[in-house]
């Protein structure tokens, strides 16, 4: 399916959301945010039978963040309003989304490019691909949920030195820091790995999307709020049809198949 801007494949039940504006590098336009919020209403469906999203991009770039030629991106009034009213909804919605996330980053992810990225549960990256904090170049703040996401991932020192100097983090060296999760050497590499990853995943048990919950919710809660989140979680986890069939398959011993359900 095409939307603009954005293609939205299936291999199987991997839903592969792709950024298609190669000629900017797939930098984020008005018209690319509608297509992504259309793609994400495909994939979200339930009737689609999707267990699992992958996001790439198209062409030599994952995504070059905002594209600032496009009016929607300038501007004081665009700069506020279009993140409370553009990007924080799809932000949110992935966050909430009721499947794993593995992202493909193919080329260049910078700013809010590398915001998405980040969105995968699995990041995986070709060695070719670089990430870039690139707002201190043009005079504005990391955002896209960055101010967040990396102090926690890498590091406040780090974080700090992404954003402020604005260099380029090779995708060997993100791997190092644990910013992201694999490596492959070529492009076409990347394509399989990834998607290798996303197939096991679709294939998992639906006690998945209840992790995704757990891991995102740990950030916010007190310790005893995160046991009582994983109590409740786990006992939505074992009335699932998955947790019979995954201890039949153990006493069994044979590898379970799982429904998703």
């Amino acid at each position: 399916m095409e939307f603009n801007k954005v293609i939205l494949d299936t291999v199987g039940q991997v839903a592969v959301l792709k950024f298609n504006h190669p000629e900017v590098m797939n930098a984020i336009g008005g018209d690319m945010i509608e297509g992504i919020e259309d793609a994400l209403s495909e994939v979200e469906d339930p009737n689609n039978g999707f267990r699992c999203l992958m996001i790439t991009g198209e062409g030599r770039g994952f995504c070059a963040g905002a594209n600032l030629a496009d009016r929607a991106n300038r501007g004081r009034r665009a700069a506020r309003g279009g993140l409370r009213n553009a990007y924080h909804p799809i932000f949110f919605r992935l966050r909430d989304l009721d499947m794993p996330i593995v992202t493909a980053v193919n080329g260049a992810a910078a700013g809010v490019g590398m915001s998405f990225a980040l969105m995968g549960d699995i990041v995986c990256a070709s060695s070719k691909a670089f990430f870039l904090q690139a707002f201190a170049k043009v005079g504005l703040i990391p955002d896209g949920g960055a101010t967040y996401l990396l102090p926690r991932l890498i590091g406040w020192g780090r974080a700090m030195e992404l954003s402020l100097l604005a260099e380029r983090l090779p995708a060997d060296k993100a791997e190092d820091w644990g910013l992201i999760n694999r490596v492959y050497e070529t492009n076409d590499e990347l394509a399989d790995g990834a998607m290798g990853i996303a197939t096991q995943l679709a294939n998992g048990p639906a006690s998945l999307s209840l992790m995704r919950k757990a891991y995102w919710s740990t950030w916010n809660n007190a310790y005893e709020q995160q046991l009582d989140l994983e109590a409740q979680l786990q006992s939505a986890a074992g009335r699932t049809r998955d947790n019979a069939e995954g201890v039949k398959a153990f006493l069994e011993k044979r590898d379970a198949k799982f429904e998703g359900k």
